[in-house]
């Protein structure tokens, strides 16, 4: 008894914020210490940057007792460095380590010293804090002016920017909110920051505006990150400019050094470009390296990506891959409300009702739209009601009133695979009728640009996910099942002859 009283008195740590550091520390402490230093000198800019936002309050019978910031500071950390540090310490005490979070805000420390995402790495000491009169610090905390990161200067404006594109603009709907959830967090909105996160989707889904508002958003909270937003093609431009003038020390240190977030929209532009994929390519790795936040865009998904490098491939999969849908009927009705109430529009519920319904492919379209709209009545004097909506939409939309609906596809892929029309709605899970489902959302999708929620209420009312996953898993036997493609290029020509 007196043995264990002895083991926990010399494992239990004295709390404070400068733990790690001082003449006289616990075996716990000790072990504690160890662990951050193994760990450290794996990613220092890393462990600094989310470590300084927790404190250390002692190791008892293999209870951690660790504080945090913040919920985004604690999971970050949970996530990336905890596992390996508890397997250390269980192997230095043998003990079951078992973590004790609380939260405490008042950890926030001054502007100089708030770890942030964006913020320029800090020199590699454990600890930093400013300085109180007259203290002498103790060995490896190094003093900091209060006033330092208050005195900062603002980095300069990102160019191309456009100013509405902020989340406060941007309607959230089921086919997007993944995509805008990652986003959030990745400007520091909380939840967990993946990295790098890549945005995939259509022509006109929203991508670019995802991007302009996490920019948006970083500038106001951390006016002094340096955030670098691009396309693809400029990147490329760039580079080659770059080789031409014999600069490329600075395009690297441009793309490596000086810069805090990295944002590239259409990374899909890069493909076939061998040299300048490898130049991205050790870009991604510094950024990512020294826990830089990078976003890419992509009109596909990252496995997709025609003559892009699998190494290359491969990293853009490492954090979040999001993607963007077509909007349902419900979002497209909100976007022309919200595209209305921003360009002061005066519009009834039933001509938002009926733009929705006829514009489905893409939310540019439907904003176009609805420009044209505002443009033509305020030429000819005449309000926007439904009559006037009418004409004019059908006398700029082509042939799609020919085009077969969703009751149509699911009728002639009944007929192929000689099933009844109430199998594909029911909840009849045998494998031909399932496939036979499947196949019909695929071509849905497809063919009309449905969303996947309508395709849910269209197939039996079904989860979205349900058809996101028929979907996917056509597309792969698509193309690696002879028999398969088979089946769907002959739906096709059926459907090509009734249109």
């Amino acid at each position: 008894m007196q043995a264990r009283m002895q083991r926990e008195d010399e494992l239990e740590a004295p709390a404070g914020p400068h733990s790690l550091v001082g003449a006289s520390v616990s075996k716990g402490e000790r072990a504690w210490g160890e662990a951050v230093a193994s760990t450290r000198e794996k990613s220092p800019a890393s462990f600094d940057q989310w470590f300084s936002g927790v404190q250390f309050d002692g190791l008892t019978d293999g209870v951690l007792s660790l504080r945090a910031r913040d919920e985004f500071v604690r999971q970050w950390v949970e996530d990336h460095f905890l596992p390996t540090m508890t397997e250390q310490l269980r192997e230095q005490t043998g003990l079951s380590i078992q973590v004790r979070w609380s939260i405490d805000v008042a950890l926030e420390r001054p502007v100089a010293n708030r770890p942030v995402p964006f913020a320029p790495v800090r020199p590699r000491s454990l600890s930093v804090r400013p300085a109180a009169p007259g203290e002498e610090l103790p060995s490896g905390v190094h003093p900091v002016a209060p006033e330092a990161g208050r005195l900062a200067a603002a980095a300069p404006p990102v160019e191309g920017l456009n100013p509405k594109n902020t989340f406060a603009n941007f309607v959230v709907g089921p086919s997007n909110q993944l995509a805008h959830a990652a986003a959030m967090a990745a400007a520091g909105g909380g939840g967990r920051r993946h990295n790098p996160l890549f945005i995939c989707g259509g022509t006109g889904l929203g991508k670019t505006h995802l991007v302009h508002a996490l920019a948006h958003r970083i500038r106001e909270e951390h006016p002094a990150a340096r955030i670098v937003y691009l396309s693809a093609e400029r990147f490329v431009n760039e580079f080659v400019q770059a080789l031409q003038d014999q600069r490329m020390n600075d395009f690297r240190a441009r793309y490596r050094e000086r810069c805090d977030v990295l944002l590239v929209d259409d990374i899909h532009f890069l493909a076939g470009k061998t040299q300048t994929q490898e130049e991205f390519f050790h870009a991604f790795n510094a950024l990512h390296q020294a826990s830089r936040q990078i976003v890419v865009t992509s009109d596909k998904y990252p496995q997709q990506l025609d003559k892009m490098e699998e190494r290359l491939v491969s990293r853009f999969q490492w954090g979040m891959v999001a993607d963007i849908q077509a909007p349902e009927l419900e979002t497209r009705v909100a976007i022309v409300r919200k595209k209305a109430q921003l360009e002061h529009i005066e519009l009834a519920d039933e001509v938002c009702l009926f733009v929705a319904q006829m514009v489905r492919s893409n939310v540019r379209e439907l904003e176009g739209t609805l420009i044209r709209l505002a443009a033509k009545a305020s030429l000819l004097g005449h309000p926007i009601d439904l009559a006037f909506a009418r004409t004019e939409i059908a006398a700029t939309t082509t042939a799609r009133p020919t085009e077969a609906s969703v009751e149509d596809i699911q009728r002639v892929v009944c007929h192929h695979f000689k099933l009844r029309s109430t199998d594909l709605l029911s909840k009849d899970r045998h494998k031909s009728i399932a496939f036979a489902r499947h196949v019909a959302m695929y071509l849905c999708k497809q063919r009309l640009k449905c969303s996947f929620p309508e395709l849910g209420r269209a197939f039996g009312n079904r989860d979205h996910t349900t058809v996101i996953s028929g979907v996917r898993k056509i597309e792969h036997l698509r193309s690696s099942d002879p028999e398969v493609r088979a089946h769907i290029e002959a739906l096709e020509r059926k459907l090509g002859a009734a249109d």
